[in-house]
């Protein structure tokens, strides 16, 4: 089974995770491709999608949205699942997707059938200008990176194993 984990980044938090994805689904036996979002032109070929973006403001990265309207009559053939990454600073118990994500795209996935949609802590950028330099005075260093690595590995895990057990194929009779 060919899986594709395409991701849009800004400044690499989410590039890494979508890598942690991927390499997860390659050590569970699958065959796993990791790209950036805008330079997928095609998902022929692939038995499942991952597709992931980083938040800013409540908002997606505009070439993870283009991939949902590019690619969107595939997409609701095929299993796939989101994530998200964006929350930084000190934790305040369980992610509100209404107040993280941006409320169309949360909708769009859901009409696309999307198995899962999940929010994963970001990084403040080390190097960052402008807001995000601003944003990294204002947290905590120990609050600045929020990716927890054992539980985007655990999820992508879990995207392996239920991939496994059903032995998912892509269905064209759904759209």
């Amino acid at each position: 089974m060919r899986v594709l984990v395409a991701f849009a980044s800004k400044h690499g938090s989410t590039a890494e995770i979508a890598e942690a994805i991927a390499g997860t689904l390659r050590s569970s036996g699958l065959e796993a491709d990791c790209a950036e979002a805008g330079g997928v032109k095609s998902l022929e070929g692939y038995d499942a999608v991952v597709l992931g973006s980083a938040v800013y403001i409540k908002r997606w990265r505009s070439r993870a949205k283009r991939f949902l309207r590019r690619h969107g009559d595939r997409l609701a053939q095929l299993p796939f699942w989101v994530f998200s990454s964006g929350p930084v600073g000190e934790p305040k118990g369980e992610v509100d997707l209404a107040w993280v994500e941006p409320r169309r795209v949360v909708e769009r996935v859901e009409r696309l059938g999307a198995r899962q949609h999940v929010v994963f802590g970001g990084r403040v950028p080390p190097d960052g200008r402008g807001p995000s330099r601003a944003m990294a005075k204002g947290i905590p260093a120990e609050h600045q990176d929020r990716r927890d690595w054992e539980e985007i590995r655990a999820w992508a895990a879990g995207i392996a194993a239920e991939l496994e057990a059903s032995g998912d194929r892509p269905n064209p009779s759904r759209a």
